[in-house]
């Protein structure tokens, strides 16, 4: 369980929160908190009060992966196959472990056949399979993704989720500003003005926002024909 109590920073204000495991999306209007809530869970930024932890534990005292909306702001390294070994290399794990383990996650992500590649030649749908390759390669506690799937189109976009639920990493928080993608969740948290408005299952919190921009067109249709 992720709990988060009295929780502070900026126009930020959650009194009490309990994100389960499985995935977690997080809509709402810009400026709403998102991203801020974002790089809370990942322990990027401190709060000025309050806590965040993860399964009892302080987000910068477990594993957690961080891929933000901007690919080329992720890469440390210029390869694929040097990006996405290299948190095991922090790791000072043993070499043969270390490339085990990249190419699994490189052939599961489907980039095997760019591994070699200078990651400035890549596309940037491509960027961000690599960027979320180096994120999971470590098998992290939590993921975390600010907006990574807005250089992916639909298809891509839903593959990629449909990947990272085979992954079993405990815990996926996510923003995306694709409806369909947002309410593809086990909880939907809405924010607005950096307080929860909405939050649950996304067939409950849905009800609420049927007459908003944050409801997918998909079910807009269904709502409507049930109506």
């Amino acid at each position: 369980m992720i709990s988060v109590q009295d929780l502070r920073f900026n126009n930020l204000k959650i009194p009490s929160l309990r994100i389960p495991a499985g995935i977690t999306s997080i809509i709402g209007p810009n400026g709403c908190g998102k991203t801020t809530f974002l790089r809370l869970c990942a322990g990027i930024t401190v709060p000025e009060s309050g806590s965040i932890v993860i399964n009892g534990v302080l987000p910068r005292e477990c594993e957690v992966g961080w891929v933000n909306e901007f690919p080329d702001r992720n890469f440390i390294f210029d390869s694929v196959i040097e990006e996405v070994s290299s948190p095991l290399r922090f790791r000072h794990l043993p070499e043969t472990e270390v490339m085990i383990k990249t190419r699994r996650i490189l052939d599961i992500m489907g980039l095997t056949s760019l591994s070699g590649r200078p990651i400035r030649e890549l596309s940037g749908g491509e960027k961000v399979l690599v960027a979320v390759a180096a994120a999971v390669v470590t098998c992290p506690d939590l993921l975390v993704l600010d907006e990574c799937d807005s250089h992916l189109d639909t298809a891509c976009s839903h593959q990629l989720y449909q990947i990272l639920s085979g992954l079993s990493i405990p815990y996926i928080v996510r923003s995306t500003q694709d409806m369909e993608t947002a309410y593809q969740a086990d909880q939907l948290i809405c924010l607005e003005g950096g307080s929860i408005q909405f939050l649950g299952p996304p067939e409950s919190v849905g009800t609420s926002l049927s007459d908003t921009p944050f409801f997918p067109l998909s079910w807009r249709c269904g709502y409507q024909h049930l109506s």
